[in-house]
């Protein structure tokens, strides 16, 4: 789990990262990126968003996010983009084919695009 203060939680947050239209995508995740920041104090917040087109069940679509959610985790621990923290927010949306893809993938994708667009 993803500690509190890098969580994207409100509504207008999410409506200012998605009307920005910066985006990077692949067959699995598709990453949307807020505004850059003006201070480097403040932590770049993350979402992780499994629309019900995506699968029909929860218990699916929760899973998803926590493959996402412990992928960021693990790259925020270790350091491995310390450039992503340009950015105030960044959502994670998965594609259907991420239904069938397991941890290893949906990490490799994430870290692509992370890496691609920062």
């Amino acid at each position: 789990m993803l500690k509190k203060q890098y969580r994207l939680k409100k509504y207008s947050a999410f409506i200012a990262t998605y009307k920005l239209k910066n985006i990077a995508a692949d067959n699995n995740v598709c990453i949307y990126f807020g505004k850059e920041k003006t201070s480097p104090d403040i932590p770049t917040k993350f979402a992780f968003v499994v629309s019900k087109k995506i699968h029909k069940r929860a218990v699916v679509r929760n899973k998803i996010k926590r493959y996402m959610r412990e992928s960021v985790r693990l790259i925020l621990k270790n350091n491995t983009l310390e450039h992503i923290n340009k950015y105030m927010s960044i959502i994670c949306t998965a594609k259907s084919p991420s239904i069938n893809a397991d941890f290893l993938s949906l990490n490799n994708s994430i870290k692509e695009l992370l890496g691609s667009k920062c």
